[in-house]
């Protein structure tokens, strides 16, 4: 009879010892996941990862910005364009009522140099600048407008004005898939920010002038009438193309697909452009064919193989040079 009290004395003793140790693990774990409040007044803040160039690049992720970080600190730098009586260029609403275009540009130097696209100003007879919606109108000159890479050069007052200095990327380091940041003002709303990736690289589109702008980048970061100049950044802020151009599908509005020139091409050219010197290219001046067997039979041409001058521009070298 005793050993059975002491048999039960023990299990009982046992379980007893089980059950709290149960308790203090479950205990335990609601402490650790913030379930049960023990007081402390530290909390855990969850932050939004940052966007990062490629997953397998560990230092790209650890510099990497937030869209919240590009948008706080380079936005500031972004500007609405506002140009009088242009020959070419954007509305809110893609038209040109009464001469008037609006577009985006974004600051590059304390001195007040903006840089935007042709388009936005050809023509301007009077071109201003805000900073912010419903803010000051700042006057600004054009220094240089290069039609054939759609790319223009203004100049502001730099004098009591904070100014935020977007900073210049490589456009050469991009590859497909990397997450890319536009600001800029579609259809008049100031300073929208939208965010996509790097589509494709290499694409070719047509300058205000009829020649053809390479090495384009193509995103599907939502763009739209208005955006035309606004900077293209890449995940640390730096500013890697111009917004210039959408392809809609007959309509007005983005549709995923918006090109920007490299930011590449207008660093090399913005030296000039500030200066108010002309970009000068080499250039024919004629549109040309391949010869073929059929052709040079039909021509009665001496020859079955070469190229064929089919037109030729007129004031071009090619046209001064008699062909």
């Amino acid at each position: 009879m005793n050993t059975t009290k002491q048999r039960l004395g023990a299990s009982n003793l046992i379980a007893g010892l089980l059950g709290g140790l149960v308790v203090l693990v479950i205990g335990a774990i609601l402490i650790e996941t913030n379930v049960i409040d023990t007081g402390d007044s530290t909390t855990r803040v969850v932050r939004q990862a940052p966007i990062s160039q490629t997953a397998t690049d560990p230092a790209a992720t650890q510099s990497g910005k937030t869209v919240q970080d590009i948008y706080r600190q380079e936005g500031r730098g972004v500007v609405f364009i506002q140009s009088e009586g242009v020959s070419g260029g954007e509305t809110p609403l893609g038209q040109q009522p009464q001469g008037t275009a609006t577009g985006s540009g974004f600051v590059v130097d304390k001195d007040g140099t903006i840089i935007t696209n042709a388009h936005v100003v050809e023509g301007a007879s009077k071109v201003s600048v805000s900073f912010e919606e419903g803010g000051e109108a700042i006057d600004a000159d054009v220094k240089g407008v290069d039609d054939d890479a759609d790319i223009a050069v203004l100049k502001i007052n730099p004098e009591g004005r904070d100014l935020t200095v977007l900073p210049l990327g490589d456009s050469s380091k991009l590859s497909v898939g990397d997450p890319v940041v536009a600001i800029g003002n579609p259809f008049g709303l100031q300073r929208t920010v939208t965010t996509g990736i790097v589509s494709a690289l290499q694409r070719q589109v047509d300058a205000p002038s009829g020649f053809p702008i390479s090495g384009v980048i193509q995103t599907d970061a939502s763009i739209n009438p208005g955006n035309s100049g606004g900077p293209l950044l890449n995940a640390q802020g730096e500013v890697i193309g111009i917004n210039s151009q959408i392809a809609t599908g007959g309509g007005q509005g983005s549709v995923g697909i918006g090109f920007a020139v490299p930011i590449d091409q207008v660093k090399k050219e913005l030296p000039t452009l500030r200066a108010g010197k002309e970009v000068k290219r080499a250039y024919l001046g004629v549109a040309m064919g391949d010869v073929t067997d059929q052709i040079a039979k039909t021509l009665d041409l001496p020859v079955k193989e070469g190229a064929l001058v089919q037109t030729v521009t007129d004031g071009s070298p090619a046209d001064k040079a008699g062909l």
